[in-house]
C-alpha cells in the first residue's frame, strides 16, 4: 500500500455495493454534460484519479486516444484491470494523487470523482495535476454540495464538523470554477438503495435515514469543480 494513503469508507470495504451506486448516480447524465461543455476529450489522452473499479474508464475511451486510470487500493486496482482488460487504449497503474505515476505534461483531461481532492489538504495532488496537464488541458473534480439537496442534508447530519463554505473558499483560492449541479440516485430496487446508504453512512444514521424516507432515490446536489491549464 502507499504511504499517506487515507482508506475509503465505501468502495475500499463494499466495492460491489459501490459499483451499484455507481450505476445509481446520475442517470441523466448531467455531469458528463457539465464537463463536455467544460471541455470534450474525444482524441484526448484521460487520466482518472482514484480510479477505484475503473467504472468510468470504458466510457472515456468510446472517445479518448488513451485513457490511464490511477488507483492506490491494490484489490481496487485489480478489479480496474480486470473491467479494461480487453480495451488497448487504456491502463490501469497502481499509484496516488499525491505522486501520479504519469509523466509530465502528457494528459489533456483528467478527472477525480468523489477521490482525494475534498479541499484543503489536497494542494499536494493538485500540484501533481500542475505537473501531468498539458498547455490547453482540463482538470474536474466532483464533490458534493453539502449546502442543499437530500444528500446535502444527510451529509451535514453524518458529518456535522464539515464546512462547505471553507471548501468553496478552498477551490476558489486555487484558481477553480465551479458549476453547481443538480443530479440524483435512482436505483432499480429498494434493496439496491438501502445497501448503498448503509455504506455511505455510519449505521445509526443511515438506520435513521432509512426509517424516514420510502423509495428508492433522491436529490444530490455536486459540485463540479474545473479549472483550464
Amino acid at each position: 500500500m502507499p504511504t499517506g494513503v487515507i482508506p475509503s469508507p465505501n468502495i475500499w470495504n463494499a466495492p460491489a455495493v459501490y459499483e451499484t451506486e455507481n450505476r445509481g448516480v446520475d442517470p441523466d447524465g448531467a455531469i458528463e454534460a457539465a464537463m463536455r461543455a467544460v471541455r470534450g476529450w474525444t482524441g484526448a489522452t484521460v487520466l482518472d484519479v482514484g480510479c477505484g473499479t475503473g467504472f468510468h474508464l470504458p466510457r472515456f475511451a468510446a472517445e479518448a486516444a488513451r485513457v490511464i486510470g490511477v488507483e492506490p487500493h491494490p484489490p481496487l486496482v485489480t478489479l480496474a484491470r480486470r473491467r479494461v482488460r480487453d480495451l488497448p487504449a487504456v491502463e490501469v497503474r497502481a499509484g496516488t494523487a499525491q505522486a501520479l505515476p504519469v509523466a509530465d505534461a502528457s494528459v489533456d483531461v483528467a478527472h477525480a470523482r468523489w477521490a482525494y481532492f475534498f479541499g484543503p489538504g489536497c494542494e499536494p495532488g493538485l500540484a501533481e495535476l500542475g505537473r501531468v496537464l498539458r498547455r490547453g488541458g482540463a482538470a474536474f473534480v466532483v464533490d458534493n454540495d453539502a449546502t442543499r439537496s437530500t444528500f446535502g442534508a444527510w451529509f451535514r447530519r453524518a458529518l456535522p464538523a464539515y464546512d462547505p463554505a471553507a471548501v468553496e473558499r478552498f477551490w476558489s483560492v486555487q484558481g477553480w470554477s465551479r458549476t453547481p449541479l443538480d443530479i440524483r440516485w435512482e436505483f432499480a430496487t429498494r434493496a439496491d438503495f438501502e445497501a448503498v446508504v448503509r455504506i455511505e453512512f455510519p449505521a445509526p444514521v443511515a438506520a435513521d435515514l432509512l426509517a424516514a424516507h420510502a423509495g428508492c432515490g433522491i436529490d444530490y446536489a455536486v459540485n463540479l469543480w474545473w479549472r483550464h491549464f
